[in-house]
């Protein structure tokens, strides 16, 4: 484990945590999920370049989908 993901893994669970708080609140659909990936991705995924792009989408998706 790299200090780079680590670093990727706090900064996109961050932004999940605030995508979901905001999602819950607003009562939309596509924050709250894509917080909810954002906080789990970095369990899942070891490679530091696959993090920060799979990372860079999922923030990404609430500003293009709306539900």
């Amino acid at each position: 484990m790299s200090t780079s993901l680590l670093f990727l893994g706090l900064l996109f669970g961050s932004l999940g945590a605030g995508y979901c708080v905001y999602g819950r609140r607003q009562r939309a659909l596509v924050p709250f999920i894509a917080g909810l990936l954002l906080i789990g991705i970095p369990y899942f995924i070891a490679s530091v370049a696959v993090l920060f792009a799979v990372g860079v989408v999922l923030s990404a998706v609430p500003f293009f989908v709306k539900l």
